[in-house]
């Protein structure tokens, strides 16, 4: 078999995993594997899905994660640019702000295809990964063929949130038109606490951004990075009562119009 490369693989991948949650149905395993071994021999096709199949812990519902997949096809060196789905998996927006924040270093609202790769470089170095640059390039020009939806040649806040596996929105889970001031004020006691992370009883920094990000999605999911700063400077014009740059729990209390237990 001609040996599979991580490009091929993550390009294929996606085309199979239509809602992007890094599983495959397993009733689509042979068509993929003929597509990314190259090789219209169905013998070979099927003992590679055989080995798979025995391999992999197949869901309740039939469906294969990717990375068994990619363990079964891939060499060593290959398998790293789909191990950064696993290790940099982020179920909260905080992580992920703090790496916007950290790669869009020109503050632009895009990550650009040079801070995609600046991003590369740290995971492969996070890693002990040594590869040549020609190799860090053609990963930075997969991950942008793949991930960047619009085609214009750089990442945004949606596009970032794919390649990092961020969970849903954590205000998702959350009715915001409670039925009452209780379910109001218990909703309320939820979502800050999942926010301020530092646990000081106020949001900031990362903080702040992640709430930002969470609550504007709700109402535009086409969010932007360029947009999250306006909207950033506006809720704290008008929740910061105090001015000291942070959101207090009794600030954002108040500007929901919700009145705290004692």
């Amino acid at each position: 078999m001609e040996c599979v490369s991580a490009a091929l693989f993550l390009q294929l991948w996606t085309q199979f995993d239509k809602d992007d949650d890094g599983f495959m149905d397993e009733r689509k395993l042979e068509e993929f594997l003929r597509l990314v071994m190259k090789t219209s021999d169905a013998s070979e096709v099927q003992k590679m899905k055989d080995k798979i199949v025995r391999r992999c812990d197949i869901t309740a519902d039939g469906r294969l994660h990717m990375e068994q997949v990619a363990g079964a096809l891939l060499p060593k060196q290959e398998n790293f640019l789909l191990m950064f789905r696993r290790e940099t998996a982020l179920d909260n927006s905080l992580e992920f702000m703090r790496i916007w924040r950290c790669y869009d270093s020109d503050s632009s609202g895009y990550i650009s295809s040079a801070e995609l790769k600046s991003f590369l470089q740290d995971l492969l170095h996070q890693h002990n990964q040594h590869i040549s640059t020609d190799k860090l390039q053609e990963y930075t020009d997969t991950m942008t063929e793949v991930f960047d939806k619009n085609q214009d040649g750089r990442l945004d806040l949606k596009d970032l949130a794919r390649i990092l596996a961020l969970k849903e929105n954590f205000l998702l889970k959350f009715e915001m038109e409670a039925c009452s001031q209780e379910d109001r004020r218990r909703d309320f006691e939820n979502i800050f606490s999942h926010y301020d992370v530092s646990n000081t009883g106020a949001l900031e920094g990362a903080e702040v951004d992640g709430f930002v990000k969470d609550m504007m999605e709700l109402v535009k999911p086409s969010l932007h990075g360029s947009d999250l700063d306006k909207f950033k400077q506006v809720l704290l014009g008008h929740c910061d009562i105090n001015r000291d740059g942070k959101i207090q729990k009794n600030e954002l209390a108040l500007c929901l119009g919700l009145k705290l237990n004692p």
